[in-house]
C-alpha cells in the first residue's frame, strides 16, 4: 500500500486517543498529555469506557460516539482488542493508527491488518512509541520530552533508541521534521516512510536507524528514489561476523552477513555510519555540503598544533591531503609571513590578522581544480573570532559550496559558529569531527555514483552459452547432487566465455591419472574429485607442479591414502588433473557467488587463496554489474592496490578481471539455479585472467535469476526494433548511457516545444537533472526512447516517453516529447501505444498527465488514444487528460 493515506498519520486534522486514561505512568494516560501539552491545533479526543471526564475534556466510551472519524488514531489498549478498534475506525472513515499496544500474537497481529484492509487504513507499529511532527506541534508518542522542530526526518525501530535520541537532539539543538517509531512495522515499513520522506519539502535529509527489513526490493527501490532526492543516512544495528555458517564455498559463509548490507546500502546510495553521533554529523555534512569535490583535502587554520591534529585524523580516516598548486603557493607566499608552512595544512600564523583569513581563502578558492577545504580556529586574544566569521561569511556564500569549517572551543567562539551555522556552512566542534565528516562525504559521493549505474542483467559482452551452461547445472540435479564436479563447474563457465585452465578427470587409478597428465603437458596439477569435499587442501587433496608421469603417479597414490585416512566417508570419484599455470606477475583472487537471504543473488570479489585469506580481504556487490560497478568492486578490497604496475611489476588486465566479474552477474541472471560459486583462485596477470578452480552449488529452488536481484536490472526484453516509413528504428527503455544523446535530442527541441511540455521556457538543463532523466529505477518508473542509428556507429534519440508510477501503482503520470522537426509524424503515437501496453503489463491502472489547455497537439493524441479530458484549470491554464487501464 506503501505511501497511501500517509498524509493522515503524519499530517492530521483531529487525533482520538482509543484507551486514554487518567492511570498514572500509563501509556494511554502518557500519550493524551502528550498530545494536549504539544500545542497540536486540531480537536483530540479521549475514548475510554471506565471515564466520562479527563483533564476537563469529556471522554466517549466508544468510537461511533465521536463527534466525527478522527483522521488518526492512537490505540493504546490491549492486544484482544486492536482488530475490533481498527475495524470500527475504519468503518467511522479514519484511515491512519498508531498502535502502541505491545503482545499482539500472529493470529491478532494478522486479524488487524485484515482488519484495516478494506479501508486502507495505516498502521503505525504495533509495539512503537509512536511518532511527532513537531511544526504541527504533534507528540502522538508516550516518550518523555517533545522534538524541536527542524527539517531531518528520524525513523527507528527501536523505542529506547529513540527515547535516547531525542535526549541528545534537545540538548544539542537538532530539530526533525519527523520523529517516528516503526516498532514492529506490520504495515507501514521503511519502504513506506522512505517514499513518503523522499517527496516531503520538509525534510532535508532522512536517517535511518535499523535493525531489520523485511521486503527488501521494496526497500531497495524506496531508497534509491529517495537518495536521489535528498541524503539517507543509516546506522545498522547488528554487526554480525562473516563465515559463522558453514557453507560449500568461501563465498557462500557470506550470506546473510554485514557485508552484504554495507553492499546494498552502496548500492542504493545511502550512506552508512557506525554511531549516532556519526548520524547526525552526515546529516549535517551531507544536507549543506552536497558541493563537495574530490577525494581529497586543503587544511587552512590558524594554530599549527590544529593542524597536526587535523592531518593525523585525515590519515586515520584515509583521507588524502592534497598537494597545493605551485601557482597557489606562489599567492599564499606573497601573502602570509615567510614562516608559513608553505605545504598542506597551511598555517596562517597565529596573530594573522581578519584580512590575512579573507586573502588566503580567496587565493586557494581562485584555484578551480583546488579541492575541499577544511577551515580551523582555535581562538586568540588578538582578533575576536566573531570579526573573523563576520568577515569571511560574505565571501564564502560567493563560492561553491565546499568548505567545513572547526571552531575549536567554546563560549570564545559561539559567535562564529552561529554566524557560519546562520549561512549555512557546516560547522564541527574538534578536527577529527570535521575530517570524519569529510571522509563520510566522500563514501556518501562513492555511494552516489553507483546509485546512477543501472546496467542490463545480459550486457554486451562477447556471446555465451548460456544454454550449454544451464544444460550442465540442471544435470547435476536432475542426477540427484547440488554439487557440481570441478570438470562440470569449469565447463559452466568455459561456455560464459571465462578462461579456464586446461583439465581433465580420470577414474581414482595413478596410472590413469599419469597419463592424463602426459596429454595435458606437463608440468600439472592433481587434484582429488569428491562430492562430499569441498574444501581439497585442508585433507592434502591439491599436489602442484608435477613434471612426469612418475611424479604424477606417486602423488596419485599418496593422495589416495591421504584423503581416505582424513576423510573416510567420502566416495572418492577419481582425479582433476589440471594444466599447471604459470604467469609472470601474475595474482590470485576469488570471484564468487551466494544467495543473500535478505538481499538475494550476490557477487564477492577478494583476495583469493584459504576461508582466512578470503575473509580478510573482501568485497561483495549486488548485481547487475556493468564495468564501473566491477571496478568499484574491486577497488574496494586491499588487493586492489596489487594489480597495478609498481616497478618492474606490470600492471593485470584490469579489462580482462572487470569482464570476469560482469560475466558471473550475467551467469547469475542467465542460470536462477546457481546457489553458491567460487572460482578460487582466478589468476590476474598481464596476460588476462585465468581459472585454475571452481565450485558451483545448484538449487531447484532456482534462488538466483533476475527475478531475485534486489534491484531491478535493464528490462532487455522490452527492446524492439520496428519499420517505421522505410526507417529501421529501435524502440526500447532508456539507458544511464543515453547522456550524452539525450542533451543532444534535448537540443534539438524547440524552446516552445519545452514549455508545452513542462510549461515554462528553459535555455538549459542541469547535468544532475540530465542524470536523473536517463538513471531511472525501473522497478517504479520507465522511459522508452526511439532511437536510429546515426553515421559515427551510435545513436540519435528522435523521441522519450515517460511515465511515474506513485509507489501504490494506482495512477502513473506520463509526458511525451517528440524532436520538433519530426512533430506530427507518428513517433509520438509510437511511444505512447508502447507506454501504454507496458503499463497495462504493470497493473497500473491509471495513465494520467496535466497538459497546457493550449497544447492542442498532445490533447489531440490523447484523444485518438482514447485519454478522457477533465474541465480546464482556469487558474494556471492546464486541463487533465486521463485514460484507465
Amino acid at each position: 500500500m506503501s505511501i497511501r493515506n500517509l498524509d493522515f498519520l503524519f499530517d492530521p486534522a483531529s487525533v482520538a486517543v482509543i484507551g486514554a486514561t487518567d492511570r498514572e505512568r500509563s501509556v494511554g494516560a502518557t500519550v493524551w498529555r502528550n498530545l494536549r501539552a504539544g500545542g497540536f491545533k486540531g480537536p483530540v479526543w479521549a475514548v475510554n469506557k471506565r471515564l466520562r471526564e479527563l483533564d476537563g475534556q469529556p471522554v466517549f466510551a466508544r468510537v461511533a460516539q465521536l463527534p466525527e472519524a478522527p483522521q488518526l488514531a492512537v490505540i493504546c489498549t490491549p492486544p484482544a482488542s486492536v482488530p475490533q478498534l481498527v475495524a470500527e475506525l475504519g468503518a467511522r472513515g479514519t484511515r491512519a493508527a498508531v498502535v502502541m499496544t505491545a503482545g499482539l500474537d500472529r493470529d491478532t497481529r494478522h486479524a488487524m491488518l485484515e482488519a484495516a484492509r478494506p479501508y486502507l487504513l495505516r498502521i503505525l507499529g504495533p509495539n512503537c512509541i509512536g511518532l511527532l511532527t513537531p511544526r504541527l506541534g504533534l507528540n502522538a508518542s508516550f516518550a518523555h520530552v517533545d522534538a524541536l522542530p527542524g527539517e531531518l526526518a528520524l525513523v527507528s525501530q527501536s523505542g529506547a533508541l529513540m527515547t535516547s535520541m531525542l535526549d541528545w537532539s534537545r540538548a544539542n539543538g537538532v530539530g526533525f521534521s519527523h520523529f517516528v517509531s516503526l516498532g514492529e512495522g506490520a504495515d507501514v515499513d521503511f519502504g513506506d516512510m522512505l517514499d513518503f520522506l523522499a517527496s516531503d519539502a520538509r525534510t532535508r535529509a532522512i536517517l535511518l536507524y535499523i535493525e531489520s527489513i523485511s521486503a527488501p526490493r521494496k526497500f531497495m527501490s524506496a531508497a534509491r528514489a529517495a537518495a536521489r532526492n535528498k541524503p539517507v543516512i543509516v546506522v545498522k544495528a547488528g554487526r554480525s561476523s562473516a563465515g559463522q555458517a558453514a557453507a560449500a564455498s568461501h563465498t557462500g559463509a557470506l550470506a546473510g552477513s554485514d557485508l552484504v548490507f554495507d553492499a546494498a546500502i552502496a548500492r542504493a546510495g545511502m550512506l552508512r555510519v557506525s554511531t549516532l553521533q556519526e548520524l547526525f554529523i552526515a546529516a549535517e555534512t551531507l544536507s549543506r555540503f552536497r558541493g563537495r569535490r574530490g577525494e581529497e583535502l586543503v587544511i587552512v587554520t590558524n594554530g599549527g598544533g590544529a593542524g597536526v591534529m587535523a592531518a593525523d585524523a585525515a590519515a586515520d580516516a584515509g583521507v588524502k591531503l592534497s598537494r597545493l598548486a605551485d601557482a597557489t603557493v606562489e599567492r599564499l607566499d606573497a601573502l602570509l609571513p615567510p614562516n608559513w608552512s608553505h605545504g598542506n595544512p597551511v598555517d596562517l600564523i597565529g596573530d594573522a590578522p581578519v584580512e590575512r583569513y579573507v586573502a588566503t581563502l580567496e587565493a586557494l578558492a581562485a584555484d578551480p581544480a583546488q579541492p575541499a577545504l577544511l577551515f580551523i580556529h582555535a581562538p586568540t586574544a588578538i582578533v575576536p573570532s566573531g570579526e573573523i566569521a563576520q568577515a569571511l561569511v560574505p565571501l564564502l556564500k560567493r563560492l561553491p559550496p565546499r568548505l567545513l569549517s572547526c571552531w575549536m572551543g567554546q563560549g570564545a567562539v559561539a559567535e562564529a559558529r552561529q554566524r557560519f551555522h546562520d549561512a549555512g556552512l557546516p560547522v564541527f566542534d574538534t578536527p577529527e569531527q570535521a575530517v570524519r565528516a569529510f571522509a563520510l562525504g566522500v563514501d556518501y559521493a562513492r555511494n552516489q555514483a553507483q546509485l546512477m549505474e543501472a546496467p542490463p542483467a545480459a550486457p554486451a559482452r562477447p556471446v555465451a552459452d548460456t544454454a550449454r551452461a544451464r544444460a550442465l547445472v540442471q544435470q547435476a540435479l536432475a542426477a540427484g547432487r547440488e554439487m557440481l564436479t570441478e570438470p562440470e563447474a569449469k565447463a559452466v563457465l568455459t561456455a560464459c566465455g571465462i578462461p579456464v585452465a586446461a583439465t581433465t578427470s580420470t577414474a581414482p587409478d595413478p596410472d590413469a591419472a599419469a597419463e592424463a597428465a602426459q596429454r595435458i603437458g606437463f608440468p600439472v596439477v592433481l587434484k582429488v574429485l569428491s562430492l562430499q569435499i569441498t574444501h581439497k587442501s585442508d585433507v592434502g587433496g591439491v599436489v602442484l607442479d608435477l613434471n612426469s608421469a612418475l611424479e604424477v603417479r606417486e602423488a596419485a597414490a599418496a593422495m589416495l591414502q591421504r584423503v581416505r585416512t582424513r576423510r573416510p566417508d567420502a566416495l572418492i570419484l577419481g582425479f582433476s588433473v589440471q594444466q599447471m599455470v604459470k604467469r609472470s606477475h601474475a595474482r590470485e583472487l576469488i570471484v564468487g557467488t551466494t544467495i543473500d537471504p535478505l538481499f538475494g543473488p550476490v557477487v564477492l570479489f577478494g583476495h583469493g587463496g584459504t576461508a582466512v585469506e578470503v575473509l580478510a580481504d573482501r568485497a561483495v556487490g549486488l548485481p547487475p554489474l556493468n564495468e564501473p560497478l566491477a571496478r568499484s568492486l574491486v577497488g574496494r578490497t586491499r588487493v586492489s592496490k596489487l594489480l597495478g604496475a609498481w616497478r618492474d611489476t606490470s600492471a593485470v588486465d584490469h579489462q580482462a578481471l572487470y569482464g570476469v566479474l560482469v560475466t558471473v552477474s550475467q551467469l547469475l541472471a542467465d542460470v536462477p539455479e546457481i546457489a553458491e560459486l567460487d572460482i578460487n583462485p582466478l589468476i590476474a596477470s598481464p596476460d588476462g585472467v585465468v581459472a585454475l578452480d571452481a565450485r558451483i552449488r545448484a538449487s531447484s529452488a532456482c534462488p538466483a535469476g533476475e527475478a531475485n536481484f534486489a534491484i531491478r536490472p535493464y528490462p532487455t526484453r522490452l527492446v524492439e526494433t520496428v519499420d517505421w516509413r522505410g526507417r529501421a528504428l529501435t524502440l526500447r527503455p532508456i539507458r544511464p548511457e543515453d547522456e550524452a544523446q539525450h542533451l543532444e535530442f534535448l537540443s534539438r527541441v524547440s524552446a516552445e516545444d519545452i514549455r508545452m511540455r513542462v510549461f515554462y521556457s528553459r535555455r538549459s538543463i542541469e547535468r544532475s537533472e540530465l542524470a536523473r532523466l536517463t538513471q531511472i529505477d525501473y522497478a517504479r518508473e520507465m522511459a522508452f526512447v526511439v532511437t536510429e542509428p546515426n553515421p559515427a556507429g551510435g545513436e540519435f534519440t528522435l523521441g522519450v516517453a515517460r511515465a511515474v508510477a506513485d509507489p501504490d501503482n494506482e495512477e502513473a503520470e506520463f509526458g511525451v516529447l517528440v524532436r520538433s522537426d519530426l512533430k506530427g509524424s507518428g513517433l509520438g503515437m509510437l511511444l505512447m501505444e508502447k507506454l501504454v501496453a507496458y503499463l497495462k503489463g504493470q497493473g497500473t491502472r491509471r495513465i494520467v498527465a496535466v497538459v497546457l489547455e493550449e497544447n492542442a497537439a498532445m490533447r489531440g493524441l490523447g484523444k485518438r488514444l482514447g485519454f478522457s479530458e477533465g474541465p480546464p484549470d482556469r487558474a494556471d491554464g492546464t486541463r487533465r487528460i486521463w485514460m484507465d487501464l
